[in-house]
């Protein structure tokens, strides 16, 4: 068994999360700067307490010999007790190691107020992630307009993290049997983060830090957002759990690594 030992529980996560906690202003502040320097553009498409919802927008770049790029969807921060999402979208950005045809369009952050209230809610209360089917809240009714008007994608990962958890896992969307990125996730996250080795993970079967939920979006009337893409947008896409009781840098490294080592796996036509 290749866990990682050396990275321990903090033992702060007592009834909630109780962890670091983010200046969301200044990281978005950072994220689009970063963006800036490596020729992203950005689109606003909703303001919640004068704080910016916005997407990001890097297109692929071509050889002669490609015909269509792969297009990913990245989002991170529908819970505000989840930092490491909005921090691992600003390190990938900076360190700019995207392959070359992928085309990439990033929300990287779905619930700014709920960061400054160090809560999963936002400012009224609403689980974001439980607001997709038929919306209540403006940041899900501004997303959701927003998604609306993108083309389909190849893949989508949504970054978030389980205060609970005893390791890093995943949740993976694949109804057409599509190759799977999962177990190349897993791998590259073992190598900087324990993975939770559960056989039950959130009352679902899990096998070695891997949930592939039986699902059928229309019979539940919460929607998370990774039912509406796989519903509306694509057909695979991936829920990625860091072990929010251990390190924040732990956390990030671990999301990092698990995209950083699916996206090569998705080539371009």
């Amino acid at each position: 068994m290749r866990e990682i030992l050396r990275v321990q529980k903090l033992g702060k996560n007592h009834g909630g999360y109780h962890g670091e906690m983010i200046d969301i202003r200044a990281v978005l502040r950072d994220v689009r700067a970063a963006a800036g320097l490596q020729g992203w553009s950005a689109e606003t498409f909703g303001q919640v307490e004068g704080v910016d919802l916005f997407a990001l927008h890097r297109p692929a770049y071509l050889d002669s010999n490609t015909q269509r790029p792969v297009r990913v969807y990245l989002s991170a921060g529908i819970h505000g007790d989840e930092p490491a999402g909005p921090l691992a979208m600003l390190r990938m950005i900076q360190e700019n190691r995207w392959p070359p045809g992928v085309e990439l369009l990033l929300a990287p952050c779905l619930n700014p107020a709920g960061f400054t209230l160090n809560r999963r809610e936002n400012a009224a209360g609403i689980d974001l992630n439980r607001d997709y089917r038929q919306p209540r809240s403006a940041e899900v009714t501004a997303h959701r307009l927003w998604l609306e008007r993108q083309p389909g994608f190849a893949v989508y990962f949504c970054l978030h993290e389980d205060w609970e958890s005893h390791g890093f896992y995943l949740y993976e969307q694949n109804p057409d049997e599509q190759p799977s990125v999962a177990e190349i996730m897993i791998e590259a996250a073992r190598k900087v983060c324990p993975i939770d080795l559960s056989e039950t993970i959130e009352g679902r079967p899990a096998q070695h830090g891997i949930i592939r939920p039986n699902v059928r979006p229309h019979e539940r009337p919460d929607w998370p957002e990774a039912f509406y893409l796989i519903t509306e947008k694509a057909r695979q896409g991936y829920t990625l759990e860091a072990p929010s009781d251990f390190p924040l840098a732990t956390r990030v490294d671990a999301l990092v690594a698990a995209v950083n080592a699916a996206l090569p796996e998705f080539r371009p036509l």
